[in-house]
């Protein structure tokens, strides 16, 4: 029988205006080494056409502070700026609460059909003897993967002690704490298959993450990658309370044409993209729930939304309204 993981205790009110009590004071003496300067180009192209696609304070924890999402008007590249530092990126993971609706709604990423579904995509292909799940958190979608792939040995990667909790859990073989492009050495060609599964939005530079998983995978191994749409016609529906900005946490939203550009310029195949299956129903639950944070007896409320969203799911897989693809990528043998 596998051990059960510890949950978040819930914070009690008091605590919680503590807590944003010293947010506020550390913010007013620390807030040069929260963000960058602003920068004046896409870093995905670098042109310097840039427009604002959106301002926004931090709905998920609501703590002190408005974050600027830009767009590239040449390439659609959609990024934070300015972006946090090490020390914002730090301060703002501090404390965080996942027990929270949104927060649950993006932690779960569509729960355990997603999962599945993302596993399953795998099958066209040799059996992997060997996954790399990064920034795999408590290890839920190798949980999940290893049904499918009952042959497969799964390990994962996370900056976080979760990764460590994981394997204890028993849902991945080897954990590896740690930014992915810190542990290439130790790790460099090891895998038949990683994943990026929800991923490289977090990440501050998503190609150094792309040239890591392929330095960990084997020639002729395949590469995993799920990410939000910024195309997706919920973002300009929604606005700010739109769950995939995440803001201050999502770095980057980047167009499905600039990942497979920048695939190909790493020497991959693309062998798969798929913007129908990765559609997660959650646009109008998670806008409602952002909206209503904190607030008490919304349940109806809740429960409507969600049922909406699972009704229009079918349809909306198909048109512009979703909100997720996925890509799948053979490494060459020079990548």
């Amino acid at each position: 029988m596998s051990p059960t993981l510890t949950p978040t205790p819930t914070p009690t009110p008091q605590t919680v205006a503590a807590r944003r009590a010293a947010y506020r004071v550390e913010l007013a003496l620390e807030t040069d080494q929260f963000h960058e300067p602003r920068r004046p180009d896409c870093p995905w192209c670098g042109s310097r056409r840039l427009r604002t696609r959106l301002r926004t304070p931090d709905l998920l924890q609501r703590m002190p502070g408005t974050f600027v999402v830009d767009e590239c008007e040449d390439c659609a590249h959609a990024f934070q700026n300015p972006r946090l530092t090490a020390e914002g990126l730090a301060f703002h993971h501090r404390d965080f609460r996942d027990d929270t609706l949104p927060a649950r709604l993006l932690r779960t990423r569509g729960g355990r059909r997603s999962h599945e579904a993302a596993a399953r995509a795998m099958l066209p292909y040799p059996e992997p003897e060997s996954w790399l799940d990064v920034g795999t958190g408590y290890g839920r979608f190798p949980a999940v993967a290893r049904e499918v792939h009952p042959y497969t040995a799964f390990d994962g990667t996370d900056p976080t002690p979760r990764v460590e909790r994981a394997r204890v859990a028993g849902r991945i073989e080897e954990a590896y704490r740690g930014r992915l492009p810190d542990l290439v050495e130790r790790l460099r060609a090891r895998y038949d298959v990683v994943s990026l599964f929800r991923h490289l939005e977090y990440s501050p530079d998503p190609r150094e993450e792309l040239r890591a998983a392929l330095a960990v995978l084997r020639p002729g191994g395949h590469l995993l990658v799920e990410v939000p749409d910024p195309d997706c016609a919920f973002g300009a529906l929604l606005g700010k309370w739109w769950l995939p900005y995440g803001q201050p946490r999502h770095l980057h939203l980047m167009p499905l044409r600039n990942l497979l550009g920048e695939l190909d310029a790493l020497g991959c195949t693309v062998v798969s993209t798929d913007r129908r299956e990765p559609h997660i129903p959650y646009d109008l639950t998670g806008a409602l729930a952002l909206r209503l944070s904190g607030a008490r007896f919304c349940t109806p409320l809740f429960a409507a939304a969600f049922a909406l969203d699972q009704a229009l799911a079918p349809l909306l897989r198909r048109t512009r309204f979703s909100n997720s693809y996925r890509v799948i990528a053979r490494r060459g043998m020079s990548a």
